[in-house]
Parts: structure tokens; C-alpha cells; sequence
């Protein structure tokens, strides 16, 4: 078995890599050709959690399971709110050939997958993003768009405006070529958005549908579970939405969940799983008008890719601890 570090997945899972690592799972997903149990979620202790995140896939062959801690505290602490593990078995004997720190490999393929959804769904003019929140996610969905589109100018916001402000600084210093602005008024920084992403841990909505101008693209991201709002019934009215994988999203988005049991929506109303779109087996925006949204929950075959295509660059670059159980 070989053990990878944090400092080893950052070395290995780079974000241009882990885009078209995603992209491809995400067809297979769509196309039903992996296993996919439903993510069990167990209460740790006050607003803590722990998730277990099995799954097979076929191409490429393998199976495993991330087991991740969610513990919201975490950030105030300078640590990343997800901990834990993914172990990666091949699929010919079922030997465990690689055990690999969970919390980059979950930041880097989350913003990789926003970033499939994006250059799938948002207009290929776009260079105005829109990042609420600013915490690790903000920084690799940042990455992300940057890869995937032309961004000139980004408007990061958040509850506080002095963190926001704080991670404006440091950004415009890594992106010199982008105009950075700051603050909390969420409003303000959609406004003019082309790109929105939501990268925060919020129980209710913190971005509203009415904000939101025509033909922009917005990634869901920071609520994975049914108790987490980050945006409000008038967005899911709006917009048309696409989803990683359908199963999850009907148990575990919020919004969606709620507005079903209510009556006000629909799994028909859904565009589809993204996957699907970059297969050529569903068409995108249908107007340059359009509001799309990518719901995005997580799941384990995006994990399981990422920890195989990682295993296979640290067995070629020699990479990692080498232990017997």
C-alpha cells in the first residue's frame, strides 16, 4: 500500500489535471456505469459530522471509500473543515493499494467538477465571477473558473468583510491581471456576475434567485446536506438546473428536497446530470439568457478517480509511503 500526505496530493493532483479527471467520471456516472450507495452521514458531537462515501467504478477499474470528517469549527482553527481518508482497492483481487489524505483530494476535485459544469453551462464570454464565501473552497473554485474561463474581475463576499477583504488582497497578489473587489453584501457582488460559486458552510440562504442577472452560472457548492440552505426557493424557480448525480440530490440537497415535499417542484423540472452534457447525450444553456445552476453534493466517484489517477503519478514519480499490512 502507499500512503500519501496532504503535501503529496498537492504535488500529484494539480487543478488542470483533476478537471479532466473529474470530466470523465462525471460521463461515467451519467451513463450509469458506476456503483454509487447513497453517503452516510453519523453525528459526532454538536455540528459535527462524519461522512462515509462508498463506491465501484468501471473505467477505471476500481473501488473504495472516503471516510471524512466535516467538523465546521475547523477554519477559525486554520485547519480545513474536511478531514480524513480515502483507500483506493484494485478491482483484480481487491487488494487495498493506497490510503491518501482526503481533505485537499475533496477541495481539489469539488472545484474541478464546478469547473466541468461551468465550461459546460456558463456563456463563453463570461469574465465577471462572483465567489461568496472565502474560505478553502473559495481559493480552489477560484483556480477553477480561471481554467475554465477569462476571468477579468472577481467580487468575493462574505459575512465578514474584513475576511473578504483579506482573501481579495492575497488573491489580486496571485492574479495580478484580475481586478479583485470585497465586502459583505452579497447582492452587490452577483449584481454583474456572469459566474456566481457559493463556497460556504451557511444553514440558510445566502443567495437569492431575484439577485441574480440574466444568463449568468451559478455552482451550488457548500450545502451536502438536507439541513444546509445556501440559496432560496426563487433560484430553484429560476433557473434550470443540472445536478452531479440525481440519487443524491433527491435525498440530500435542501432546497430541492423541501420544495418537492411541498409540491412546488419536480425531479422532472431537472436539466439533467451534468455528466451527460460533455458526453453530447444533453444540450446546455438553451439561451444566452438563461440562468443556469450546477447542484452540486459530491460523490464518491469523483473521489475514487481523483485517488486513482493520483496512485497511478505517485507509482511513476515515486511518490509516497510504501507499507505492508
Amino acid at each position: 500500500m502507499i500512503v500519501l500526505s496532504h503535501a503529496d496530493i498537492e504535488t500529484l493532483f494539480p487543478m488542470e489535471k483533476a478537471i479532466g479527471v473529474v470530466q470523465r467520471v462525471m460521463i461515467e456516472v451519467s451513463a450509469r456505469r458506476a456503483e454509487l450507495p447513497l453517503r452516510s452521514v453519523v453525528p459526532v458531537g454538536g455540528a459535527n459530522r462524519m461522512g462515509v462515501m462508498p463506491g465501484a467504478l468501471a473505467d477505471p477499474a476500481c473501488f473504495g471509500v472516503k471516510l471524512v470528517s466535516l467538523f465546521p469549527g475547523n477554519p477559525a482553527k486554520g485547519l480545513s473543515s474536511h478531514r480524513g481518508a480515502v483507500v483506493l482497492f484494485e478491482a483484480e483481487t481487491g487488494e487495498a493499494i493506497a490510503m491518501m489524505d482526503a481533505s485537499l483530494l475533496t477541495a481539489v476535485r469539488t472545484a474541478a467538477a464546478s469547473a466541468v459544469a461551468t465550461r459546460a453551462l456558463a456563456r463563453k464570454d463570461a469574465t465577471a465571477l462572483a465567489i461568496i464565501g472565502y474560505g478553502e473552497q473559495a481559493w480552489h473554485h477560484l483556480d477553477a473558473m480561471l481554467a475554465v474561463r477569462r476571468i477579468e474581475r472577481v467580487a468575493v463576499a462574505g459575512r465578514s468583510a474584513e475576511k473578504a477583504d483579506d482573501f481579495s488582497l492575497k488573491a489580486s497578489k496571485r492574479h495580478p491581471g484580475v481586478v479583485f473587489t470585497s465586502g459583505s453584501d452579497v447582492k452587490a457582488a452577483v449584481e454583474d456576475a456572469d459566474i456566481v460559486c457559493t463556497v460556504t458552510a451557511s444553514a440558510a440562504p445566502i443567495l437569492m434567485g431575484d439577485w441574480l442577472p440574466a444568463g449568468c452560472h451559478v455552482n451550488v457548492v457548500g450545502s451536502s446536506i438536507p439541513s444546509m440552505r445556501e440559496v432560496d426557493d426563487r433560484l430553484v424557480e429560476r433557473a434550470a438546473i443540472w445536478v452531479d448525480y440525481l440519487p443524491s440530490t433527491l435525498a440530500q440537497a435542501g432546497e430541492i428536497v423541501e420544495m418537492i415535499a411541498a409540491g412546488r417542484f419536480s425531479a422532472d423540472d431537472l436539466r439533467g446530470e451534468i455528466g451527460s452534457v460533455p458526453a453530447g447525450d444533453a444540450a446546455g444553456r438553451s439561451s444566452r439568457d438563461e440562468i443556469t445552476v450546477y447542484r452540486s453534493l459530491g460523490i464518491a466517484a469523483q473521489d475514487l478517480a481523483s485517488a486513482h489517477f493520483i496512485h497511478a503519478e505517485a507509482k511513476v514519480r515515486g511518490i509516497g509511503q510504501h507499507v505492508a499490512l
